[in-house]
């Protein structure tokens, strides 16, 4: 894929990532404003957007957090023109304030929002299962089961969110979204970006009391009509086959099952459901009075089949279900061809084409002779020489020993650093959603007589830790913070935030003063450390955590691959480190304590080797070494 495979104008074939398909579908409906927070899996779909701000008219704001980014494109559909934002589920966990009462107040230009589901945790804290918000919302939910139809779904999102004035929700999962495929495009027919008059487009955009009653009204007739247009909705559709056992299935399982009736070499009945909310009942009655059986195949919770047996009961009562409930699929993971396939054969009474638990079981045999590796910072990563210091600092204080025996508490956060929890750290008492290490700080200080230690990223602080920052600082409460301030929201790959002096497509942004905000909200002290310089951080660190009070602790050092970044395009080399032989005295500390990736140990000699293909040239192992072996390279 090339950028110009998303931007070319004219019709034609392309090979596309999915939530590249999704920025093309959003390009041919005219979307004229994008908002984003970024997260995987839907991260491509803002890192492709800002890419393409210089050849084409629209606006694009990265948003401190999904909640904003919804309000933002919902106020720009309110104003006049398309709009569109996309976030991982867990996102809409935060935007789902909002999102309950656009659902209400309807809005005015089509306005879509992708949320996608990471079955498996990929990626995420939990395998939530979004389809239950378009149904609690009344808001209309459709969702894709390759490239093509994720593109062809989001022009359709946005003629139906335009046709009854509704926010439109597009669901995927991260099998779709990272799925590839040939995508036919359509011409780009794009109009020019103009500003409106409010006078010209207004609408009255609240609900409360007997407003809301009225528009809960109105969202019901809504509702009714949407239902009947998805009875004919092309996304919705019937595969003949033989027999009276019958498959129905969504999203990435559609095309699990197909594959999986190929190995098998039978043809059985298919009804693909595209529009998830309101589902199609009337093809789902028909689809089922032919049938004797049907599987219901979708990932992650009994969805689908839950209200396709409602449904059955009435409709066609001896009709037999097998899914979940049946005891024949799992509710949680990811579904793959040999789950799918087995279940199928099971019910037909027929041997897979594969045995598929012989070749697991193989696999896992032969993963058994492989070392373990766990996931690791970055060569260079700042965060590595934060928690090096840190772990001298309790040490020093006698927080904590070599036998595990603690006096502390540690509430981490989401990020890099979240891998505080695997050695050599092995931090990590609680981590919960983004900003929750503040209010699981709060409600400890109330009950424990232990140090209580908070980490939030720069990111992390402004999407969702404010509101615990001045919770804890209001009641008087005794917590350390850190903020690690890498300068961008590194974990997802580098897009920046408000402490990035920089918005989408590098445009010049105000970035917001840490310090002078904490001093303004009344931090008892603040105090800024460079993890580089990783031994000097340790006696800040532990003045930090002794005194009483909040006290915050900035460790401000860029991403290592953002820094990276920075020196290529300002022409500057990367001088890998290197071990001087000589002075090494294998004390193996910079093994042991850091853990570092650049780093090995030659097997003939001994002694440490830095490897310069992998080393970021930060010199922080030399701040571990007591003889300080390691050096500058040439």
């Amino acid at each position: 894929m090339t950028i110009g495979d998303v931007a070319r104008k004219e019709s034609g074939k392309a090979l596309l990532l999915s939530n590249e398909a999704i920025v093309r579908g959003a390009l041919e409906a005219d979307v004229k404003v994008v908002a984003f927070y970024p997260g995987s899996p839907v991260s491509e779909i803002m890192d492709t957007f800002e890419l393409l701000l210089d050849d084409f008219d629209l606006k694009m704001e990265i948003s401190i957090n999904e909640k904003v980014a919804l309000e933002t494109v919902a106020g720009a559909s309110m104003a006049g023109v398309r709009a569109f934002t996309a976030m991982k589920s867990v996102g809409m966990n935060v935007a789902s304030d909002s999102m309950f009462s656009i659902a209400y107040t309807g809005v005015n230009a089509g306005c879509v929002c992708l949320i996608a589901d990471d079955p498996y945790a990929h990626s995420s804290q939990s395998e939530q299962d979004g389809r239950y918000f378009g149904e609690a919302a009344y808001v209309p939910m459709m969702e894709p089961a390759n490239p093509q139809e994720a593109k062809e779904m989001l022009k359709s999102a946005f003629e139906i969110s335009e046709k009854y004035r509704t926010l439109v929700i597009v669901r995927t999962t991260t099998r779709v979204n990272h799925q590839r495929g040939i995508v036919e495009l359509d011409p780009l027919n794009r109009t020019s970006f103009k500003k409106n008059r409010w006078n010209d487009v207004r609408g009255q955009y609240f609900t409360v009391g007997p407003v809301a009653r009225m528009l809960k009204r109105k969202l019901l007739e809504k509702n009714t009509a949407i239902k009947r247009e998805f009875e004919n909705c092309p996304f919705n559709f019937i595969k003949d086959g033989d027999g009276r056992i019958g498959i129905i299935t969504a999203g990435v399982c559609y095309s699990h099952t197909l594959e999986a009736l190929r190995n098998l070499k039978i043809d059985l009945p298919i009804l693909k459901i595209g529009t998830i909310y309101p589902l199609p009942e009337k093809m789902i009655v028909n689809f089922l009075r032919g049938l004797d059986r049907v599987i219901i195949i979708e990932e992650l919770s009994p969805y689908l089949e839950t209200r396709i047996a409602a449904i059955s009961k009435y409709a066609s009562p001896s009709v037999g279900i097998y899914g979940k409930k049946s005891g024949h699929f799992s509710e949680m993971l990811e579904y793959n061809v040999p789950i799918v396939e087995k279940v199928i054969a099971t019910v037909m009474r027929m041997n897979p084409s594969i045995d598929y638990d012989a070749i697991l079981e193989r696999a896992r045999k032969l993963k058994e002779s492989l070392p373990e590796r766990a996931p690791i910072f970055c060569p260079g990563c700042p965060h590595r020489g934060t928690f090096w210091a840190l772990r001298q600092a309790l040490t020093k204080l006698k927080l904590c020993d070599k036998d595990g025996n603690v006096k502390f508490v540690f509430n981490n956060d989401i990020g890099c650093y979240s891998m505080a929890f695997l050695p050599p750290n092995n931090f990590s008492d609680s981590m919960l959603a983004m900003g929750a290490s503040l209010g699981i700080s709060a409600g400890m200080n109330l009950v424990l007589e232990d140090k209580i230690i908070a980490m939030i990223g720069d990111s992390t602080m402004y999407h969702a830790s404010l509101p615990g920052i001045v919770n804890l600082i209001h009641h008087n409460s005794n917590v350390t913070l850190f903020v690690l301030d890498n300068s961008v929201t590194a974990m997802t790959g580098q897009q920046f935030n408000p402490n990035s002096p920089y918005d989408a497509g590098g445009r010049a942004a105000r970035k917001i003063n840490m310090e002078k905000l904490f001093e303004a909200l009344g931090a008892d002290s603040v105090s800024v450390i460079d993890p580089y310089n990783t031994r000097d951080c340790i006696q800040p660190i532990a003045d930090a955590i002794e005194r009483d009070g909040f006290n915050v602790v900035i460790s401000r050092r860029e991403c290592a691959l953002y820094g990276d970044r920075l020196k290529k395009r300002a022409g500057k080399r990367i001088v890998p480190s290197v071990n001087d032989p000589e002075i090494c005295r294998n004390i193996y500390a910079c093994v042991k304590e850091f853990y570092c990736p650049a780093i090995m140990v030659d097997e003939s000699t001994g002694k440490m080797v830095i490897l310069r293909d992998l080393c970021d040239g930060c010199l922080e192992c030399r701040q571990v070494c007591p003889v300080d072996a390691p050096r500058r390279g040439e």
